[in-house]
């Protein structure tokens, strides 16, 4: 019986991940005939003028919390927005308990006597976190428009004129634009983050948008029609993704969503691997309390078929880990099955890895095609850059899988910001700075242990000389003593 029961939940795992897999391949198929359909044509913006009240007045949110290296540079940049002064107005939303809060204050002073129309927004209950202060700040916008960035991003000057160009269309509420990277080329870790999140820059935002799928603002680098946030229900705290909820919530209502890859927003990637962990638990279980709160709306509401599987696709992401997680511990139970209780052959079993594993390797190399194109060596490149990609996710499949099942059950956690440090080249570092994790936790040393398990898994199918799984051992192996040593390593350096 339990063999049965290995073979049949390893079986509609892989199918499971499969499919998801094949999703994304026809995202990136939809992307790839865009980019051979679209001109080179200049991007269009606005124009300024002498008659400034031609153009839209626009707020700008920045929501901060314990961002002492980053929040000046933050301010500094909105301020240099070229965009007239009378036309826009900057919140600074800090809800901080360190020294950002007199950072913010004297920055706030300093362009406030230049005549910048900015104001500083402190909560001292930080009750609703982020979306609690966004939600109070907007009440006060005097702005049609909010632009939002958080504390890690620099933007560019035109941000504005860029952007609002695409509010001229009365139905359009929302604009998001593309994140770069400003310390891409910091560690092999912050390139894997690169790797990935290009692909959803690229490939998922890009082909959902002009599939006219549904899409997700991003928390950040985007302008939001003032109407459209009210309309929708205002931000609301009760997932740990504002952002995803809203955006599904103002799609609901009809409102449009304009993704602009063309517009680049520069930020900076975590160089800690225990900072980049409380960012990917705030996705995957904002991502699963999203769904759990918002799929019976969708299911219910008059869309198109396949409008509504993409949402599911897209809303049930974070349940990919689940499976992922689940997968490599089977595979260890499936070989001793095999070799102990019934004959089978792997073959079925391979071919649906082989069809995930192909699949996910046709998505990251049309973004990594585009993303990386002044590079002379792409390919070698995206050969390199693949196999890191997939150790990385499958050593993090433990810690985002618990996340997301921590989502669907509805536990309460707070809202951990993902610390950033100012780290512009190779030179800057976050050695003994605040906000960095002192101390190691209990999951890193799960991780540890998972390492463990699959090395045994890796020493046993040599003894039976039987390595077909051998492969899916040694990078399950890989990917959890690098998360394992990435996080005893990052924690030491923070001492």
């Amino acid at each position: 019986m339990i063999e049965i029961i290995v073979l049949s939940l390893y079986a509609l795992s892989l199918t499971c991940i499969m499919a998801y897999c094949l999703m994304e391949v026809s995202l990136a198929l939809r992307y790839w005939r865009y980019k051979k359909q679209e001109s080179d044509r200049p991007l269009p913006q606005l124009k300024s003028t002498q008659n400034n009240e031609e153009l839209p007045f626009v707020t700008v949110q920045l929501p901060v919390f314990n961002e002492m290296y980053v929040v000046e540079r933050l301010i500094d940049a909105i301020a240099a927005f070229d965009y007239p002064k009378d036309r826009f107005e900057i919140q600074v939303l800090d809800d901080s308990t360190d020294e950002t809060i007199e950072i913010s204050r004297a920055k706030v002073a300093e362009y406030e006597a230049e005549g910048y129309q900015i104001s500083l927004h402190h909560r001292t209950d930080r009750s609703g976190y982020k979306a609690g202060a966004l939600q109070a700040a907007t009440k006060d916008a005097k702005g049609d428009f909010i632009a939002i960035f958080d504390a890690d991003f620099i933007p560019k000057s035109n941000f504005l004129l860029q952007t609002m160009y695409y509010f001229t269309d009365p139905k359009v509420g929302v604009v998001q634009t593309r994140w770069e990277h400003l310390n891409k080329n910091y560690s092999l870790l912050t390139k894997v983050q690169a790797f990935f999140l290009d692909a959803h820059f690229t490939i998922e935002q890009t082909g959902r948008n002009v599939s006219g799928y549904f899409i997700n603002f991003n928390g950040t680098a985007g302008v939001w029609r003032k109407a459209t946030i009210e309309d929708a229900g205002g931000w609301q705290a009760d997932t740990l993704t504002e952002d995803l909820d809203l955006s599904y919530r103002a799609q609901l209502k009809g409102w449009q969503f304009k993704y602009i890859e063309e517009i680049g927003s520069p930020s900076e990637l975590p160089a800690d691997m225990r900072a980049f962990k409380s960012q990917q638990f705030r996705w995957i279980k904002g991502g699963a309390e999203t769904a759990k709160k918002l799929i019976p709306s969708i299911a219910r509401a008059e869309l198109p078929v396949r409008t509504k599987l993409n949402a599911f696709s897209h809303l049930l992401s974070s349940s990919v880990y689940i499976i992922i997680f689940l997968t490599l511990f089977l595979s260890v139970p499936l070989l001793l099955v095999k070799n102990m209780f019934i004959e089978t052959e792997y073959i079925h079993y391979g071919s649906l890895f082989f069809i995930s594993n192909l699949a996910v390797a046709f998505v990251y190399y049309i973004s990594t095609y585009y993303r990386e194109q002044e590079r002379k060596n792409r390919f070698l490149y995206f050969l390199y850059m693949l196999p890191m990609f997939l150790i990385i996710t499958m050593g993090l499949s433990l810690h985002n899988a618990l996340a997301a099942l921590r989502g669907y059950w509805g536990e309460q956690t707070p809202f951990i910001r993902t610390p950033k440090f100012n780290l512009l080249d190779n030179k800057d570092n976050w050695k003994n700075k605040k906000y960095t994790h002192k101390k190691v936790d209990w999951l890193t040393l799960l991780e540890g242990a998972v390492a463990l398990y699959f090395l045994s898994a890796i020493f046993y199918s040599i003894w039976i000389m039987d390595l077909t799984l051998t492969p899916i051992f040694l990078l399950a192996f890989l990917g959890f003593i690098a998360t394992f040593s990435y996080s005893i390593r990052h924690t030491k350096m923070s001492n």
